[in-house]
């Protein structure tokens, strides 16, 4: 589907570029219309264009650049030496005293506004606050709690001190929670008494409690009384501050100014084995990145609001956040994204607060479709666009979107990382093409590297970046020499970093996301992504979820299991297997038709909602769930010992057949 021209013409991204334009002086910049042109040009001139980027948001440095960009090597680049800012200040800046600045909701359908003024003000008296217990610049805060304007208020005052902040939901553990802070040696730690989810109040005091003995360097715990219940003072180790005693002070907001490059935030992988690592991003690109996502890719700017579903620890409630950079409404949302009771309630939000950029995952589209959700009852006349992200989403969910939500609405497939926010997804100026997703971002020099690291187009090949970006992660916390950062992304490609996730650039300029690469099907030599699998079986009406596996075995033979949730009444019988073998024969590839297909009682995910491919591959080839994974990290942690069960059985069944074969 083609942009709309209307929408393209007073889009802020044709804006930019016709602005961008003036203020070059040269060819370089295109037609403000052609995307994949400007697209070109942001990653051909990478000091050209982040130079735009930083004027076009009138960014506020106390102090100039002196450059760009001052060593273009990966890792190491050097983004803006010499300039000193504060992302705290960006936030606020922009919001209209009066308006409402945080929209909080929950799954009840109740909420409650926050205006500009509001918060600046509490955002002042918490940043006092953390003062008086001792927070200065460089030092942790760390939140445990769900999503709520807490949390923003909590993060927006750490970072007006120059200190770190880091956050996790309240669904982990303390144990959880604490394998994750407590890396960090964080000064205060910010808890709530609790969050609802599914029409259940979740009491999480001793949790909180727990988490607050096993941080020994707090000097300070806020106590947030989210749900009213109350917190026995006998029982508080340790100095404790009421937040309604945190927030209601009267106070000036004084922001400290911080080098482009100072720590913002920790954000920590999944944790699927040993200890989740801290990815550390600096203010300066963050803010660059997130004006350009938000303010040029969503188009968000003063009056739209945001309504994105997420939880704490995934990095989209960051991204949610930033929607106060570009002036907007940006909306909390605490619960289940489809309580039993109101399976419908975002949508019905989406309509009450007239929401114009609604967010979610492609579970929660293709869960809408099985459930026989219809979000027109609600007047959605203002959302004009639905981004997805978490993992690739189906062609099927594109059709639903125009057939149940509006023809004329923007569906806008994402793929980025807790490491740099987004490597592609769409624009107001770029077609849709169902299935794939429009194009790679700005500034984003995105490849696919065939076996022999040379770039492919309309090939399966390795997610690359050739050339850097402001947002990717200054290092990992407690990495002292750097071995582990390059590692992870420059191993494989010294220079260039590899994202781990197979891709395909297409010749019309999209992005094909096919799952993850360490986890790419290869029977016979022909290889599969696994989200092509996915895609397939979870179209199916009677299908939930599906996980499709390829193991090699010791013997050199290749089993392919697919594991699949049936929905609910529904019972996995051999006409349905075969339905799904069919599915996959005709709509994928014969050769990936599984061995086997098992229902299984629910498929494990990481606690940001990706599947755990990799992990469940070994298990079943028999590695010890201890070095496989982290309970912990799974959503789900009984199904670890569930697939390593089923590993041991089919290793078991081998042997005797091997038994009895050479008797």
């Amino acid at each position: 589907m083609p942009p709309d021209p209307k929408t393209v013409a007073g889009s802020r991204i044709a804006d930019f570029a016709r602005w961008a334009a003036r203020q070059q002086r040269t060819e370089g910049i295109p037609d403000p219309t052609d995307y994949q042109a400007l697209h070109h040009w942001s990653v051909t001139d990478l000091e050209g264009f982040w130079a735009r980027v930083w004027e076009y948001f009138d960014v506020d440095a106390t102090t100039p650049y002196e450059r760009v960009l001052a060593e273009e090597t990966m890792p190491g680049a050097r983004w803006f030496p010499g300039a000193t800012l504060n992302y705290a200040h960006h936030a606020l800046r922009n919001l209209h005293p009066d308006a409402p600045a945080i929209t909080a909701l929950d799954e009840n359908g109740s909420g409650y506004e926050i205006t500009g003024r509001q918060l600046r003000a509490r955002v002042a008296s918490v940043a006092a606050t953390l003062r008086d217990l001792g927070v200065g610049m460089g030092d942790r805060v760390v939140g445990y709690l769900p999503n709520t304007p807490h949390a923003v208020i909590a993060f927006l005052a750490t970072a007006s001190l120059g200190a770190v902040w880091s956050v996790c939901g309240q669904d982990y553990a303390p144990k959880a929670a604490a394998d994750r802070f407590a890396q960090l040696e964080p000064t205060v730690l910010i808890t709530a008494d609790g969050y609802l989810f599914n029409g259940t109040r979740h009491d999480r005091r001793a949790a909180s409690l727990d988490l607050a003995a096993a941080l020994p360097t707090l000097q300070a715990t806020v106590l947030v009384d989210h749900l009213g219940l109350g917190w026995p003072e006998t029982r508080h180790p340790g100095l404790t501050v009421p937040w309604d005693d945190a927030a209601t002070r009267t106070e000036y907001l004084t922001i400290t100014p911080v080098p482009f490059d100072h720590p913002l935030w920790i954000v920590f992988s999944s944790g699927t084995t040993g200890l989740p690592k801290g990815i550390v991003h600096g203010h300066g690109g963050v803010l660059l990145e997130h004006l350009k996502i938000l303010g040029l890719h969503c188009d968000l700017g003063v009056g739209d609001r945001l309504l994105w579903y997420t939880t704490t620890h995934w990095m989209m409630w960051n991204l949610v956040v930033s929607t106060l950079l570009t002036g907007a409404t940006t909306c909390t949302y605490d619960g289940s994204p489809a309580p039993v009771a109101r399976p419908d309630v975002l949508w019905e939000l989406a309509a009450r607060h007239k929401v114009t950029v609604f967010g979610t995952s492609p579970q929660y589209l293709l869960a809408m479709t099985k459930l026989g959700i219809e979000p027109t009852v609600h007047d959605l006349s203002a959302v004009r666009a639905i981004g997805s992200t978490g993992s690739t989403l189906p062609a099927s969910a594109y059709r639903w979107v125009r057939d149940h939500v509006g023809a004329g609405i923007q569906l806008a497939s994402t793929s980025g990382g807790t490491d740099v926010s987004a490597f592609a997804g769409s624009a107001p100026t770029t077609p849709v093409w169902a299935g794939e997703l429009s194009a790679p971002n700005l500034g984003v020099a995105l490849a696919a590297y065939d076996g022999a690291g040379r770039p492919v187009v309309d090939q399966v090949g390795e997610l690359v970046v050739t050339r850097p970006m402001p947002s990717m992660p200054l290092y990992f916390w407690n990495d002292p020499d750097g071995s582990r950062y390059r590692n992870t992304y420059f191993g494989a490609y010294p220079g260039v970093w590899r994202h781990g996730d197979w891709i395909t650039l297409t010749s019309h300029g999209s992005v094909v996301v096919h799952g993850r690469s360490d986890a790419t099907l290869n029977r016979n030599g022909v290889r599969l992504g696994s989200a092509d699998i996915h895609d397939l079986v979870e179209r199916l009406p009677e299908i939930t979820e599906a996980l499709v596996i390829g193991v090699e075995e010791p013997d050199g033979g290749y089993w392919m299991p697919l594991f699949v949730v049936p929905a609910p009444g529904v019972a996995l019988d051999d006409v349905l297997r075969e339905k799904i073998r069919a599915a996959i024969r005709t709509g994928a590839s014969p050769r990936h038709v599984p061995d086997e297909i098992r229902a299984v009682p629910a498929i494990p995910h990481t606690r940001t909602g990706k599947k755990l491919e990799v992990p469940v591959k070994r298990l079943l080839q028999g590695t010890p769930a201890e070095q496989v994974l982290n309970p912990s990290a799974v959503d789900n942690p009984d199904l670890v010992a569930y697939f390593a069960r089923l590993g041991t059985e089919r290793r078991q069944a081998r042997h005797r057949h091997t038994a009895k074969d050479a008797s």
